[in-house]
This record gives C-alpha cells, structure tokens and sequence, in this order.
C-alpha cells in the first residue's frame, strides 16, 4: 500500500480481501500462483490488485509481513529463553518449517538471502536480517559459532536446508537433522 493518504472503506475491505486471498493462494501454489485467479477470488478486478500492489514481490511481502515480524520477534524470545548457540539452532528451525509449510515464504527467504536489489531491502527481508544478526553476533560472543560466519550465509544456508528438506520429502525431522549437520561445520573447533 503505497498511497499517503487513508483509504476509503471499500478500498481498505478489497485490500484486505486481497492479502487473505494471497495468502491463501501461495500458500496453495506457492510464489508462482496466479494474479488474476487471485483478484478474481478476491471479487476485484486485475487493475485493483495493481493498484494495491504493483509487483508480484509487492503482494507476496504484504501478504506475509506479519508472519516474518513474528519469526523477528520470535528471535528476541529464543534469545532470552536459551544460550545463544541454542537459540540461533531453534530459530533456523523454526525459520525453515516456517519456509517449507508456508510455500510463499521459502520466496521471501530466497529474496532476504540475495545481495543487493529492491527484494533484499524490503521490511521481510530486513526483519529476518536483523534477527540473525542479533543471534548469530550473539553465539559468536559466546564462542558457540565461528567468528568468520555472516549472519547471510546462515540465512542462505536455512534457506538451502528447508528446500533439501522439501526435496527429500522429510520435513520437520529432516530440518532438524540437516540442521544437525550444518551447524557442526560452523561450530568454533
């Protein structure tokens, strides 16, 4: 929603109608769903959802925005509750079912992970950005994780665990044992 002025109600129930029916459909079809299927399950026309969102990245960010602030916040919590190590290995877990369940997010991942660009600036990826950063600067701090490892490459590494887990078809025991396996590598030795 790019307008500086509110919307009307009609227009504010089509938006909000938009971002349910996305998010249904991705999660359905993942990234690639359709945009006209999606305007025409939303009861709008093409030109509507348009002038809403202008990109198929504009409404895929819309539609799961609150979802990655929660995995964010969710970071702050893990931190709190575990050592650091632990609570960088639960997030990238939950980080990676959350990618491998909700198909439309494993796009938004693979949009935080790239260098440069629009996508890698948006608030997902600037949200999921900051919260490893803060876990992965945090187990560095406490000598569970090697000091040369970038919070992008454990991002880019999730994102490389969820989809060998949905190749594999092993799903949540997959995650965690590939997770296993990742982060022995980076352990400090």
């Amino acid at each position: 929603m790019t307008q500086g002025r509110p919307m009307r109600a009609d227009a504010r129930r089509n938006y909000e109608r938009l971002l349910k029916v996305a998010a249904e459909a991705f999660a359905e079809h993942g990234e690639n769903a359709s945009l006209d299927d999606i305007a025409k399950r939303a009861g709008v026309g093409s030109g509507t959802l348009y002038r809403h969102f202008p990109t198929r990245q504009a409404l895929l960010e819309a539609a799961y925005v609150e979802r990655m602030e929660a995995l964010g916040a969710r970071a702050g919590e893990l931190a709190k509750e575990l050592p650091a190590g632990e609570a960088l290995l639960e997030w990238l877990y939950e980080l990676a079912v959350g990618t491998v369940q909700v198909r439309g997010m494993k796009a938004l991942l693979g949009s935080a992970v790239t260098d440069g660009g629009a996508a890698a600036t948006t608030v997902c990826a600037t949200t999921v950005k900051g919260a490893v950063t803060r876990l992965v600067e945090a187990a560095q701090a406490e000598g569970t994780l090697r000091g040369d490892v970038e919070p992008i490459e454990v991002l880019r590494l999730a994102h490389g665990v969820a989809s060998a887990a949905e190749l594999a078809g092993t799903g949540e025991r997959g995650i965690r044992r590939y997770l296993a396996l990742l982060t022995e590598g980076l352990r400090t030795p």
